[in-house]
């Protein structure tokens, strides 16, 4: 395609083109201010949604660690931490892409000033055709006018006065507009030469913008591009983390970290008694008995009987049943309104039959 030069579009019959021109170059320090406003905004989007992202990989910490999906939350958490930080770097190179569009911000209207400063003469000269055109035009208005007024009083037969004074007037009429038909001549030369040299410093000032522009752009994208990139990574190392997690391993994990141990409870068989080898066991104590003083030793000299057989286990119970005997018998002849009939569980007289 074919690029349009400003030096052949910007003429035009009130001659506005300068004015349309220059115009545009003062909108560029608008646009870029404006750019600068656009990528501090996404800036702060993007600042925003990396604390957001930050504050939900905390809060996965604060989740249940109890069951199987426990170890699951870390997965979650280290991706969530990974997505904040790739916003986050997209925020530090956002901002040193500001600094780079207000430090060239700073240049253009530098740039713009001297322009303004090497352009005047053309704006004088714009100034200068104008002028001249409005004035070549009403001179041009006035010459037509006397000359048919000149010519309509020759033909109406006015007196030779009249047409003589006319005649003088459409002469000053005549000479004036050539007057101003040569200014414009002129006036229109200066004017088109220093407009065309302007024309071109306008476009060469708006292409070198339009590049610096572009590649402001052009590093805002890769910028963009490079996180997107990371962020697709980010996820693609999400979803093998999280085929990786098999269900068997979750299983493991838990058993591991929860288990309470591998040993089952042992057999436990029934085990006859071997009385031999309990009353070995067993050693004999004294046992304080409730009695009155003057008993104390009638029951010590009732302990001190044995029982014939006293290593078997029949002559421990005859032993056990004789001093319950004694006792019994030493309380009973104590105390006269007490009965005097010995009572002895069945199981012991059974057993003291068989010491007898």
């Amino acid at each position: 395609m074919v690029m349009a030069h400003f030096v052949e579009n910007f003429w035009g019959e009130k001659n506005n083109g300068f004015d349309v021109l220059y115009h545009n170059m003062k909108h560029g320090q608008i646009s870029t201010k404006e750019l600068a406003d656009f990528v501090r905004e996404r800036a702060t989007i993007e600042e925003a949604y990396s604390r957001s992202m930050t504050k939900l990989a905390k809060s996965a910490s604060n989740y249940s660690q109890l069951g199987t999906f426990a170890p699951m939350w870390d997965v979650f958490k280290t991706s969530t931490e990974k997505l904040a930080n790739c916003h986050l770097d997209l925020v530090r190179k956002l901002q040193e892409l500001i600094k780079e569009v207000q430090k060239y911000g700073e240049e253009q209207v530098k740039s713009h000033k001297k322009t303004k400063e090497e352009v005047a003469g053309t704006l004088e000269a714009v100034q200068a055709i104008q002028n001249i055109t409005q004035a070549l035009q009403k001179s041009k208005e006035n010459y037509t006018a006397k000359c048919v007024e000149q010519e309509r009083l020759k033909k109406e037969g006015a007196t030779q006065r009249e047409i003589e004074k006319a005649a003088v007037k459409s002469k000053k009429a005549t000479d004036t507009y050539k007057l101003y038909v040569e200014k414009y001549a002129l006036t229109k030369a200066d004017f088109e030469q220093k407009m065309t040299e302007t024309a071109q410093k306008f476009q060469d000032i708006e292409e070198t913008h339009l590049i610096h522009i572009k590649e402001i752009i052009g590093s805002l994208s890769n910028a963009v591009k490079e996180i997107h990139l990371q962020i697709g990574q980010v996820h693609e190392e999400f979803i093998n983390n999280m085929a990786n997690t098999t269900i068997e391993s979750l299983i493991q994990k838990f058993a591991e970290s929860k288990g309470t141990g591998k040993e089952r409870p042992g057999l436990i068989e029934f085990e006859e008694c071997d009385p031999a080898s309990a009353v070995e066991g067993i050693k004999p104590r004294k046992r304080k008995t409730f009695a009155l003083p003057g008993i104390i030793k009638k029951e010590k000299d009732a302990e001190s009987v044995e029982c014939p057989d006293a290593d078997s286990l029949k002559g421990s119970h005859c032993a056990a049943l004789a001093v319950l005997e004694l006792n019994m018998q030493t309380r009973l002849s104590s105390n006269s309104k007490r009965s005097s009939r010995l009572y002895l569980p069945s199981a012991g007289v059974k057993e003291y039959s068989r010491c007898r």
